[in-house]
């Protein structure tokens, strides 16, 4: 990827192939890479503030702006919005379980939680299934794959939607490829990806720290096309601390959206009453 970057450290390369080649250039390095990420989240705690680097106040916002790109998805890629159907997602990256619970849940009948650190996803679990007394046979939390997303394999055609958020920084460049690649034969027809993740404003940035990267809107729409994804939407989340980077919302599919041509009702059966 002909993009140049920093690292946290301040160093800069001048593309991402030189800052890949260094620290995942060959097997050991790569598997360390992984070790690494995983063992920092290890060290944090299982709670909203945890996963969120320690800005919990940013929840509420992101779940409102997440909903209403989902809302606008439904009703434009979904006939009828997806009444009458048994929707399916799947949380990659899914911590505490935090999106399931806040917005997934609500809209689909079934939702896996995919995630690599143990106790995040024990906390998910715990959360969504033994205390949650709200919890109903419509709308539940089905599965919970203690799997890192680079070896994750989705049953096929399960997915109406794949929701991946604040982890794919994780992956380098050629497991991102891989993933979604994989990814897409867990997608039903018609299913797709929603990518929400930090931006830089340019080029990457390289957090040493947890072993992640953070990638430009051109650096994401390069590797998309390596995926064979379209990007049939995008947007820019608001209200977060103006220290923050930049947080976009990519909606992905892997065939050129066709309008669809509808009569919608007024009302939707699915409408409810440093991040992770």
């Amino acid at each position: 990827m002909e993009v140049a970057g920093f690292d946290s450290d301040g160093r800069e390369f001048k593309n991402a192939d030189e800052m890949w080649r260094e620290h995942t250039g060959d097997d050991n390095k790569k598997n360390q890479w992984y070790r690494d990420g995983v063992g920092y989240w290890e060290g944090v705690e299982a709670s909203v503030d945890g996963v969120l680097g320690g800005y919990g106040c940013v929840n509420d916002v992101d779940v409102k702006s997440s909903e209403a790109f989902l809302q606008t998805l439904f009703s434009e890629l979904f006939v009828d919005g997806g009444i009458g159907r048994h929707l399916v997602a799947l949380d990659c990256g899914s911590g505490i379980g935090r999106v399931t619970k806040n917005l997934l849940i609500r809209y689909f009948n079934e939702v896996d939680l995919l995630e690599p650190v143990s106790h995040f996803l024990d906390a998910a679990r715990e959360s969504l299934v033994h205390d949650n007394h709200m919890a109903s046979d419509t709308h539940k939390a089905t599965n919970f794959f203690c799997t890192p997303l680079q070896e994750f394999t989705p049953e096929a055609g399960r997915y109406d939607v794949i929701w991946v958020q604040w982890c794919i920084g994780h992956l380098t460049d050629d497991d991102f490829v891989s993933f979604f690649k994989r990814a897409k034969v867990g997608l039903k027809p018609g299913g797709f990806f929603v990518l929400k993740e930090n931006t830089a404003r340019s080029g990457f940035l390289l957090d040493k720290e947890d072993r992640s990267i953070t990638r430009s809107d051109v650096y994401f729409q390069k590797l998309f096309s390596q995926c064979g994804l379209h990007l049939y939407k995008s947007k820019e989340q608001r209200g977060f601390p103006k220290e923050l980077f930049v947080v976009k919302m990519y909606a992905l599919t892997t065939d050129v959206p066709k309008k669809i041509s509808k009569t919608r009702s007024k009302t939707q059966a699915n409408k409810p009453g440093v991040i992770k």
